[in-house]
């Protein structure tokens, strides 16, 4: 259980979440992941990671158990710091990153998708921000990265989900495939971008950073503060209870 990091093929890294059983991060899983995604860039035999995951779903976002659970604010700022440095992680990492997306990818999720280089996705992913239902914002900057504002603003404001069908219709999940393929997937599109020069590619992926439109790291940073007023005002805890208390009576149910 954890972040691993293996190397399966010259010059492709693959970092694995294992956080059973949504893969919902705890605290230090956020920062564990940053420094993997970290570690695997900066290695100069890398030409390119895979970001993928163990279990039912990609990523439920942050442990909110672990909030709930945790006296004061502690858990709260570090899972907004931890997001924050993970999301820049995959952004900043030095090689391109091909994530691997199977079943739910919500909540910190997109912010790790919306910050990859290419999605491949299974046929049964689903992506989408229940931040609203959850008493939390953020992530609206990754999610624009994925869809048209228009489609963007009413899936925050609703929490819907969107398949990868539909994304791959607006060109952000590069790959759609059953999920038994998804890893083989992954890998064929990082092998395809493992061959170039590995000096080249560290430039185009500097190179493409430095066009972008949109500065990712003050964008989401802006939104965290949202969160915390969210927090101060008593409606993020409100929301965080009924979530603990629904989960826990469907796991009683169980």
């Amino acid at each position: 259980m954890g972040v691993s990091t293996t190397a399966p093929e010259e010059g492709i890294a693959v970092v694995t979440v294992d956080y059973p059983p949504v893969n919902a991060l705890p605290v230090q899983g956020w920062f564990d992941l940053a420094a993997a995604l970290r570690a695997a860039g900066a290695d100069p035999k890398v030409r390119c990671v895979v970001l993928t995951a163990v279990g039912r779903g990609f990523n439920a976002g942050a442990d909110i158990k672990e909030m709930q659970r945790t006296d004061g604010h502690a858990a709260l700022v570090g899972a907004n710091r931890g997001c924050f440095e993970a999301f820049v992680a995959v952004y900043e990492c030095e090689v391109p990153v091909v994530a691997a997306v199977q079943g739910f990818c919500v909540g910190g999720g997109i912010g790790l998708v919306g910050n990859a280089d290419a999605i491949v996705a299974s046929d049964d992913a689903t992506f989408g921000l229940p931040e609203l239902d959850r008493g939390a914002l953020g992530a609206a900057t990754h999610l624009a990265r994925l869809v048209p504002q228009h489609l963007m603003r009413p899936m925050y404001y609703t929490s819907r989900t969107v398949t990868a069908a539909e994304l791959h219709q607006h060109g952000s999940v590069w790959q759609i495939v059953p999920r038994e393929e998804l890893q083989n997937a992954a890998l064929g599109l990082a092998r395809e971008i493992a061959a170039k020069d590995g000096s080249l590619i560290r430039l185009a992926k500097a190179a493409i950073n430095g066009i972008d439109p949109v500065d990712v790291r003050r964008s989401y940073r802006f939104e965290q503060g949202f969160t915390f007023e969210a927090n101060l005002s008593g409606i993020g805890d409100r929301h965080r209870d009924a979530f603990v208390s629904a989960t826990s009576s469907q796991e009683e149910a169980r």
